[in-house]
C-alpha cells in the first residue's frame, strides 16, 4: 500500500526546495502547486542559462519596448522547422546575438521576404 503524503508535508518539502532554488524563503500563503511550478521554472532557467545580464538589467528597469510589449519578453516562432527566438529589449530586439531595431527586419532575415514583424511573431493579426 502506498503512503499518502499530507499537504503540510508536501508544502514543507516544497518550501525547502524553494529556498534551495531561489536562495530566499518561500512566500507565505502560496499554494503548493504554485511553488512547484515556480521551482520547476527556476531549475529549467538555470539549465538553459537563464537571462543574459543585459536582459536582467532591462527587466529590473521596467521599461517597455516600442512594440508595446514588456521588456524581457521572448517571442518564439517556428519557421520551416526551425525555432526562432527574439528577446524584446528597451531599445529594440535581440535575435541571434545581434541587436535589431525592428521585428520586421528580423522577420525579413528569417523568411527572405518582407513581413510585418508584429504579424510574423503573433503580436498582431
Amino acid at each position: 500500500m502506498q503512503e499518502i503524503k499530507s499537504v503540510d508535508t508536501t508544502k514543507s518539502i516544497l518550501e525547502k526546495q524553494w529556498q534551495k532554488a531561489f536562495g530566499l524563503p518561500a512566500p507565505s500563503g502560496c499554494h503548493p502547486s504554485f511553488l512547484e511550478k515556480a521551482i520547476s521554472w527556476q531549475q529549467q532557467a538555470r539549465k538553459s542559462g537563464g537571462l543574459t545580464a543585459s536582459e536582467k538589467r532591462q527587466l529590473v528597469s521596467g521599461r517597455k519596448s516600442n512594440a508595446n510589449t514588456q521588456v524581457g519578453t521572448r517571442l518564439v516562432r517556428v519557421w520551416q522547422d526551425k525555432t526562432h527566438q527574439v528577446t524584446i529589449l528597451a531599445d529594440g530586439f535581440l535575435y541571434n546575438d545581434r541587436h535589431w531595431k525592428s521585428l520586421s527586419s528580423i522577420a525579413r532575415e528569417i523568411t527572405g521576404t518582407p513581413w510585418s514583424g508584429p504579424v510574423f511573431f503573433g503580436l498582431k493579426k
